[in-house]
């Protein structure tokens, strides 16, 4: 029998800014995270994620890369985002240029066990806990359900009094 590979959960080549707050064991790597962000344990940011100010990532969640979150986020304990949408059937198997990227606004909520498809999602947006987001987000709003669908609108804040 052969030996097995054993790799390092770390955190390295990180751009930080200042008071973020990290939970160990956690696998970041190549990544930025803004001033003030916590990272939960159990979390995998990988390169290439810009997460903004403020913003705060809970217990298992999985972060892939093409990934940008806006300031002033949450992202619920094992939430998912995918890149690879197995455009030709199955995985894209190295073949980066079928990834698709997720942009996340400002001031969204994401409830735990979310799902988050390659898709944009506004400012002032929620998502419940254990959506599947498979579609853009345009409007302010409470979304929820597989796929997830508005529950109703909400008013965006507004970012003058930031």
């Amino acid at each position: 029998m052969a030996a097995p590979t054993l790799r390092q959960v770390q955190v390295r080549d990180v751009i930080c800014g200042d008071n973020v707050r990290i939970v160990e064991p956690a696998n970041i790597y190549e990544c930025q995270l803004g001033d003030d962000c916590f990272v939960g344990p159990f979390v995998e940011i990988q390169s290439g994620v810009k997460i903004g100010a403020r913003s705060k990532v809970q217990s298992h969640a999985f972060i892939c890369e093409l990934v940008e979150i806006g300031t002033d986020c949450f992202v619920g304990h094992g939430v998912m985002f995918v890149n690879d949408l197995f455009a030709t059937g199955g995985p894209a198997r190295g073949r980066r240029e079928l990834w698709r990227a997720t942009r996340i606004g400002d001031r969204v909520s994401i409830g735990s066990n979310a799902t988050i498809l390659p898709v944009q999602i506004c400012s002032d947006a929620v998502i419940g806990a254990g959506a599947v987001v498979t579609h853009d987000i345009a409007a302010p709003g409470i979304y929820a359900g597989n796929p997830a669908r508005l529950l109703r609108p909400l008013p965006a804040a507004d970012s003058a009094g930031d």
